[in-house]
């Protein structure tokens, strides 16, 4: 199922707020709090840009947050609504996302993802992502204001970019 994409505003701001709180609730078992605040979102629309997939009944069907770190982009925060997930969005937003990123210039994609997300893992591994290396929790830069339940770390994912999105 394909999709159209926009850029987001500050306008989408408590929009994105909810839809990544939504599809972070999994995580309720192992951090505290939100995932997401809406000083995080406008602080990130500052670096970066959202790309954003507008639903049906005109709320936020998914998003993805890009930013640029010289030849390497950064992806997070892949999002989908509850009511959306299983039916390719997912995978419809990193292709969007790595090929921006791609067009923008970087040659590597690099996420973050938490380790006790081996689903996550996976679905990223399956579209040619590699763990390159581990980061304590506490090693995102602002420090995250949620705590861990229990010991977690992150596993930093990379691949190559090709265009489009394409796999390597």
């Amino acid at each position: 199922m394909a999709f159209t994409w926009r850029y987001a505003t500050a306008a989408d701001a408590p929009a994105l707020v909810a839809l990544v709180n939504d599809a972070f609730e999994v995580e309720a078992d192992v951090l505290t709090g939100d995932r997401i605040a809406l000083p995080d979102v406008l602080g990130r629309l500052e670096r970066g840009s959202f790309l954003v997939c507008d639903g049906s009944a005109g709320g936020l069907a998914g998003c993805v947050y890009v930013e640029l770190r010289g030849e390497t982009g950064y992806l997070g925060l892949v999002s989908v609504a509850s009511a959306r997930q299983s039916l390719g969005l997912g995978r419809d937003l990193m292709a969007a996302a790595e090929g921006w990123l791609h067009e923008a210039g970087c040659s590597v994609c690099q996420l973050w993802v938490l380790s006790s997300r081996p689903e996550l893992l996976a679905w990223y591994g399956r579209r040619g992502y590699r763990v390159v290396r581990k980061e304590p929790f506490e090693a995102v830069n602002p420090p995250p204001t949620r705590k861990p339940l229990r010991p977690v770390h992150f596993e930093i994912m990379e691949r190559e970019l090709t265009p489009l999105g394409g796999s390597g």
